[in-house]
């Protein structure tokens, strides 16, 4: 579901990250969780809005059992601080502080998760799946999310996010 690299251009290392979260996550899908039932039928897995910010890679993948921002160190930055798997991080984005956990993933290494659905039942197509994952990785990175400046950070509601709180805001002020 990446898009495809331009060709002739160098290649994006976060997308590039993105497209191999991809694939791990669908050889996770082929394998380990075969017809689990927090699965929902009608999603695939894929790997969506992914972008470098502050040396990682940062983009939200779905699967037929969750959705998640997600945060990887890009092979050519320097790594995140170690810290234990399971790990509660606090990362700074544009649109305010985000907490995420630290794990471990076979053939990637450290990535750290911010579950923003699960199960994704919700969700009647793939379509309608990647058309909320699209819109969360642009709210987390857009500053114009949070509240007027003069109030304190806040930490992302993620519900609110995933339910267009945000997007309802920015049509109130249009």
């Amino acid at each position: 579901m990446m898009a495809d690299s331009i060709k002739g251009a160098e290649p994006n290392p976060a997308l590039a990250l993105g497209q191999r979260l991809e694939a791990r996550y669908r050889h996770i899908h082929a394998t380990a969780m075969t017809d689990v039932p927090i699965c929902n039928p009608a999603l695939t897995v894929a790997a969506t809005g992914f972008r470098s910010y502050r040396g990682r890679a940062f983009g939200i993948v779905t699967t037929p059992w969750f959705m998640n921002l997600v945060a990887v160190d890009l092979p050519d930055g320097a790594p995140a601080a170690p810290v234990a798997t399971g790990t509660t991080l606090s990362i700074g984005l544009p649109a305010g502080e985000v907490e995420f956990i630290a794990g471990e993933l076979h053939a990637i290494g450290r990535v750290d998760s911010c579950a923003l659905l699960s199960p994704v039942f919700e969700f009647a197509t793939m379509e309608s799946a990647l058309q909320m994952a699209e819109e969360a990785a642009r709210a987390f990175f857009d500053p114009a999310t949070l509240e007027p400046a003069s109030e304190p950070r806040a930490v992302v509601n993620r519900r609110y996010l995933l339910r267009g709180h945000f997007r309802r805001r920015e049509e109130a002020l249009q």
